[in-house]
């Protein structure tokens, strides 16, 4: 009868702790051009992708002014309705003209 008396202590549920799943953002790459890193004001600029500025300019002139934002480029001078491929290349740009030999579009990078 002791043993019917003795009170048996069962094992105390442990409180669940909470788990909490991070918001944190997923890890993207990051692909970095020239002129993007080392800005004169110390905060990163995004680098310049496509420049419409250059619209109607020389295929030469057009060159000269995307060299500025982006020394290592290669150009592309596509003609009038001609095909390109589709593909990205991050250090091309293609130049498309017209029948005078002027920019006709909007250059950006790919």
């Amino acid at each position: 009868m002791a043993d019917e008396n003795q009170r048996t202590e069962l094992p105390q549920e442990q409180p669940q702790q909470s788990t909490t799943i991070s918001q944190e953002q997923p890890h993207q790459s990051t692909i970095l051009l020239p002129g993007s890193v080392g800005h004169p004001s110390g905060v990163e600029v995004a680098p310049k992708t496509t420049w419409p500025e250059v619209v109607g300019m020389t295929v030469e002139e057009a060159e000269r002014k995307i060299r500025e934002d982006m020394p290592r480029v290669q150009f592309q001078v596509v003609q009038p309705n001609c095909f390109v491929t589709m593909d990205f290349n991050t250090r091309r740009v293609r130049l498309y003209v017209d029948s005078e030999g002027k920019v006709s579009r909007a250059p950006r990078i790919g």
